[in-house]
């Protein structure tokens, strides 16, 4: 279990049953990927809020892919669905190079493929 020290939340992980866990819970695995998308959709919505427009009510898919020898994330595919705001080019530009400049992706090793979609 991990905890979270300053707002005391946990969360419990697990194996996968194709690697010798009972499926539980999220991998630490589909933590990093979760963390890929979420870490995308916060620094979206600070970017929308910060040029005046709204991307709430947006929806993330996100499917990790593995690799193996050795046994490794090898994709991630983000798939962002935005409600229809009526974005304009300025706007979505913004969303697209905020989402792939976002602290994870820019974390992950250069072999993990980021496939990123963005549905306006």
């Amino acid at each position: 279990m991990a905890m979270h020290v300053a707002s005391g939340n946990s969360l419990i992980t697990d194996a996968p049953l194709d690697n010798h866990g009972k499926g539980g819970a999220f991998s630490p695995t589909d933590l990093l990927a979760t963390s890929f998308g979420s870490c995308m959709i916060t620094v979206v919505g600070i970017a929308a809020n910060t040029h005046g427009f709204s991307v709430d009510g947006t929806k993330l898919a996100i499917t990790k892919i593995m690799a193996s020898d050795p046994r490794r994330i090898g994709e991630i595919i983000v798939e962002l669905n935005f409600p229809h705001n009526n974005y304009t080019e300025k706007e979505k530009e913004i969303i697209r190079r905020t989402a792939n400049t976002c602290p994870v992706a820019l974390s992950l090793h250069p072999d993990v493929k980021q496939t990123i979609v963005f549905n306006f």
